[in-house]
């Protein structure tokens, strides 16, 4: 007996072994740490009225998606430069889904890129490494753009100076650039990105483009892929919003007919990365706010998928997008 305990404890030992050298192999020390975290990821086919589906995306998977409408919200200033709202997305006569919204004069906040591969660090982590005061510090912490799966940047980065992400790019949706000129969200359906990049302190390229210059709706395809959302924009007087959604009820095509009806009064809006890794941070003050994100959602020739994991704690966050005081 004891002969066959050793056996089976060192047969699973060596698949635990095996497992662990694949993930190495294939993901680095990303991978561990999301298997260590919680537990991997993986999707499940659901029905469109399923009950692990939010009642927010519930109601945008039916046949008939109900037009969604600001409710009433207005800024208020947390301190100089930096305001916050919440508005909340009505559709089918009741509060669906909820918009955080965040804008700061870029004369006194500076935008940071930044990319930890390992993927060591979830909201909370960022949290403590990130502390504000009250003469500076981080006051906002969001997810950035894509990564691969290493969790290396995925789309051109520069964080602090240092050029990160592919060298070899076709960009053709939008980027947030910072220099000493400023901070921008650039549209780059007819622009190269890699003069943008080259004197920039901290940039991002992602995708798509929300909103173009031309004041329109800039998605190309339309979809019922559902997720948290974040993005951030600039408006016509030169500020930055970095907005994000308390639930999953848009597509990107309906978030940015969302925003423009919004009133905003946006030049530019970029989208990022979005799904359970799309958490929120901030911290000002009085001021706090904290969101989990949870929700992703694919839907492809009426099958909806749900990415599930095993264990429910925040995901790692190796791309994040952070406003400091200068």
């Amino acid at each position: 007996m004891r002969k066959t305990i050793a056996v089976t404890a060192a047969l699973a030992a060596l698949v635990v072994l095996s497992a662990s050298w694949f993930v190495w192999e294939r993901n680095g020390a990303y991978g561990l740490n999301v298997l260590l975290r919680r537990g991997g990821s993986y999707w499940i086919t659901v029905d469109r009225d399923d009950a692990r589906l939010s009642p927010a995306m519930r109601l945008a998977l039916q046949p008939s998606i109900p037009e969604a409408t600001a409710g009433a919200s207005s800024w208020s200033e947390v301190e100089p430069g930096f305001e916050a709202a919440e508005i909340p997305v009505i559709a089918d006569a009741r509060e669906v889904d909820r918009l955080y919204l965040y804008r700061f004069d870029p004369a006194k906040f500076r935008f940071v890129a930044r990319n930890e591969p390992d993927g060591g660090k979830d909201i909370d982590q960022w949290e403590r490494a990130l502390r504000p005061d009250d003469k500076g510090g981080t006051v906002l912490i969001v997810n950035g753009s894509y990564f691969g799966l290493k969790g290396e940047a995925d789309t051109p980065l520069v964080s602090n100076g240092t050029r990160l992400g592919p060298r070899d790019y076709d960009a053709k949706a939008g980027a947030w650039a910072a220099d000493a000129s400023g901070t921008h969200v650039v549209d780059l359906s007819n622009r190269d990105w890699r003069p943008l990049l080259e004197h920039a302190d901290n940039a991002m390229v992602s995708y798509p483009l929300l909103v173009g210059e031309d004041g329109r709706n800039a998605v190309r395809a339309k979809s019922k892929w559902l997720a948290n959302r974040t993005f951030i924009a600039e408006d016509r007087q030169g500020r930055i919003l970095v907005g994000s959604t308390r639930d999953a009820f848009f597509s990107l095509d309906r978030l940015a007919d969302f925003l423009l009806a919004s009133k905003l009064d946006l030049k530019t809006a970029l989208n990022l990365d979005g799904g359970p890794i799309a958490c929120l941070s901030v911290r000002a003050g009085s001021y706090r706010l904290k969101h989990y994100a949870r929700w992703e959602a694919q839907v492809t020739d009426d099958k909806v998928s749900l990415l599930q994991a095993p264990l429910d704690v925040p995901w790692g966050m190796p791309v994040v997008l952070t406003v400091e005081r200068r």
